[in-house]
């Protein structure tokens, strides 16, 4: 028997002081201070900070946040040739024949265009990859094409063909990465994380087994299925919500992961209205006749679909295709929704999976790119008051998986000292937590036991203060996996 007891801790946000037992990874108690008896296997003081449920990251990519904590960051350039100056800056003497990584880059904004040719003058002949922010670009100097053996007039990749070049780039072993990705979660963990949605575009329950032979996740994870592995997952028998053998009932199986368009900072999100300037509308990944079929394969297999739509024009896509399908599923991001739209979250009881710390990050870039309608981008308390299932996610490396960050975002909607963007769309402290704890409000007897405790009461704090609350304890069903 696996007993824990939490004594002097405050029950929810301005909640009552209480001794919290825990049996079996299962909230058993919820007392008076000192009145409990009984055997304890750990007691844990916790000093009359504020006990929660455990916070959720529902979208993250987990081998590229592991590898991005280790490169080059360019999120300070504001140019093409500015990230180049940056990277030469913070680059050391790395060996020659080492491959250049840089992480972070966003040219929504930049008067100037990367090329493979600029990275050729700064570094004649090395292998350079740089990556942006949102994953929708690679910027490859010629030599890192022809190291994966591929031409370009540019050396800038998006969408399918970026995320096809990342693969075949040189990476670390097998072994090596895997000991990024335990001290990426050990990380997450000292934030209060306990649950990690893993959106990697790679085999995650092959990868997740094999890392959880090896050691205990210090978070649960739900291994997202991609694209190209659906009728192997399929002859697998996997269904989304499984739990898989490895993990100690720590590690389930994930939603099936489809593209209908890119990313704003690429102009390839799929808009019903032209990005100015250019007359494009974005990217079309999948159109319905393939996103259909597709989401009513897996489906029928037990799979539900998690359909990344950032434009408003993708996003109708995507709820149209889950009306024709009749499935429940996510749809991830829904950064730009038409107002007729918004409603129909609610109605077909879908997820809106989003990412509350792009916003500040993407105000620029929105403000030039969809001008006249950031009315309705990153429009939080819309989808809340429709109805509509918030759950937060940081999307890392996008932003970092620090779910505080994330909750600050969505209560303050800035992250420096210019105004609040679009004030009229945050939301109340209760429901940015909710939204970052997989729905739930509270702890509870007979909920399991993921939890944090705060040093402080989130409650009445600045955006700022939130974005640095003290966590004394994560515990991931009912076993600390981290104590400051």
């Amino acid at each position: 028997m696996d007993d824990l007891l939490l004594r002097r801790v405050r029950v929810g946000l301005r909640g009552p002081l209480a001794d919290v037992r825990v049996r079996d990874g299962v909230v058993s108690a919820v007392e008076e201070p000192g009145a409990g008896t009984g055997f304890a296997a750990r007691v844990l003081d916790g000093h009359g900070g504020t006990l929660l449920p455990g916070l959720v990251d529902a979208h993250a990519h987990l081998v590229q946040w592991a590898g991005f904590r280790r490169r080059i960051p360019l999120d300070g350039a504001t140019s093409a040739v500015g990230a180049v100056e940056l990277l030469m800056e913070k680059l050391l003497d790395a060996p020659a024949e080492d491959l250049v990584v840089g992480v972070g880059f966003r040219d929504g904004l930049w008067p100037d265009r990367p090329h493979k040719d600029l990275l050729q003058r700064a570094l004649p002949g090395r292998a350079v990859a740089l990556f942006s922010a949102d994953l929708h670009t690679l910027w490859l100097s010629p030599a890192a094409l022809k190291l994966i053996g591929r031409e370009h007039p540019t050396g800038v990749l998006l969408e399918n063909d970026c995320m096809s070049a990342t693969a075949a780039l040189p990476s670390a072993p097998v072994e090596v990465q895997d000991g990024w990705v335990a001290e990426a979660l050990a990380a997450a963990a000292k934030r209060g994380v306990t649950a990690v949605v893993d959106y990697e575009y790679a085999d995650t329950v092959a990868d997740w087994t094999r890392r959880a032979a090896a050691a205990r996740p210090a978070t649960r994870v739900s291994c997202v299925i991609a694209r190209y592995l659906l009728d192997e997952t399929i002859q697998r028998g996997h269904r989304t919500g499984d739990v898989l053998a490895a993990g100690e009932g720590l590690l389930t199986v994930g939603p099936f992961k489809l593209f209908v368009d890119g990313s704003l900072n690429t102009r390839t999100a799929y808009c019903h209205e032209p990005y100015p300037g250019s007359g494009e509308k974005g990217l079309l990944e999948l159109p319905p006749e393939e996103l259909v079929p597709l989401m009513r394969r897996a489906h029928e297999h037990g799979l539900t679909p998690a359909v990344h739509a950032i434009g408003d024009h993708a996003n109708t896509i995507a709820l149209d295709a889950f009306a024709e399908v009749g499935c429940p599923g996510r749809i991830e991001h829904a950064q730009l929704v038409r107002p007729e739209d918004v409603p129909r979250f609610a109605a077909l009881g879908l997820v809106a999976s989003v990412q509350p710390a792009h916003q500040p990050d993407d105000r620029d870039v929105a403000d030039r790119h969809w001008p006249g309608r950031t009315d309705r981008a990153y429009a939080y308390r819309t989808l809340l008051e429709s109805g509509a299932r918030l759950e937060f996610g940081s999307d890392a490396p996008v932003a970092p998986l620090d779910p505080w960050d994330g909750i600050a975002a969505a209560v303050g909607r800035t992250d420096d000292e210019r105004p609040p963007w679009h004030p009229e769309q945050a939301i109340p402290l209760e429901d940015a937590l909710a939204a970052s704890s997989g729905g739930r409000r509270g702890v509870q007897v007979g909920d399991v036991a993921d939890l944090v405790l705060t040093a402080a009461d989130p409650s009445g704090l600045s955006a700022r203060e939130l974005r640095e609350m003290p966590v004394s304890a994560t515990i991931v069903a009912g076993r600390p996996t981290y104590l400051s």
